[in-house]
């Protein structure tokens, strides 16, 4: 498996983008060992990442997130020390840690080598890193399925729907304390769909709700909420960050005031 992780990176026409397809291979990696420990039992896989392995995002992403949905046979330090072996069994060199001390339990997989021998680092010790987040307490009311994925490898993983996606990429727009670049091409992404792609707005309400306040904003006036907050955006901060990750370049392009303020109004 590392030769096939090797060959598609040095397929890949530049070294951004090997470092992306890279990137994602480890991520399926560690998909396929948390479904094989069934992990998606109690863990339901949630935000860009599975935006992209579900529903073909066009843009890499750097982080695998999840929400605890069931307390019931969550154990996650035995499900790192599974995702260390079968990387090890995979050819590669990996490192493998875990914090659970706060609400949001945090797990680094580092594997070292790889990136010298793909040609994108000079040092050996330069390590190929994935960050894995676990909410151990996400906001009430996202509504779940089950599908089995193929990309690289094939596994099952339990996620939110389309429309919860929606609601939590919505609530990342409107909550976080700095723009990002990811976010709103996202976002764009979600308003172009079409048929229409509605947000979960009982989910987004408890996660407003949870981050500012009881009652502090009304979910059903997100798309103003939205507007408000691009009305505040430096664009071209916002193409320079999600630049690096866009298959298609020139999709940057397209991440316009005027652009999205015209998917929001439908």
């Amino acid at each position: 498996m590392k030769d096939q992780a090797l060959a598609i990176a040095g397929a890949a026409g530049d070294p951004v983008q090997a470092l992306n397809v890279l990137r994602e291979y480890l991520q399926a990696l560690v998909l396929r060992s948390l479904h094989e420990c069934e992990a998606f039992r109690p863990l339901a896989f949630v935000g860009g990442t599975a935006l992209r392995f579900l529903h073909g995002l066009p843009r890499f992403s750097e982080d695998l997130d999840f929400s605890l949905v069931s307390t019931g046979g969550y154990e996650a330090r035995e499900w790192m020390a599974r995702v260390k072996r079968d990387l090890a069994l995979a050819g590669f060199e990996p490192e493998v840690t875990w914090n659970d001390n706060k609400i949001v339990h945090v797990g680094w997989v580092r594997l070292g080598g790889v990136l010298k021998e793909a040609g994108l680092a000079g040092r050996a010790d330069q390590k190929l890193a994935v960050k894995l987040e676990i909410d151990t307490r996400p906001p009430a009311g996202a509504r779940l399925e089950r599908r089995v994925v193929t990309r690289h490898l094939t596994f099952l993983v339990q996620h939110l729907d389309l429309p919860s996606l929606l609601s939590g990429k919505l609530h990342a727009v409107l909550t976080r304390g700095y723009p990002k670049g990811r976010d709103w091409y996202d976002l764009m992404w979600y308003l172009s769909q079409r048929p229409p792609v509605a947000p979960n707005v009982v989910a987004l309400q408890h996660a407003l709700d949870q981050t500012l306040g009881a009652a502090a904003r009304d979910a059903t006036e997100w798309q103003a909420m939205v507007r408000e907050r691009l009305a505040s955006l430096d664009m071209r901060a916002i193409r320079r960050d999600v630049l690096p990750f866009l298959e298609r370049q020139r999709d940057a392009d397209l991440l316009t005031t005027e652009n999205l303020d015209q998917l929001l109004r439908g």
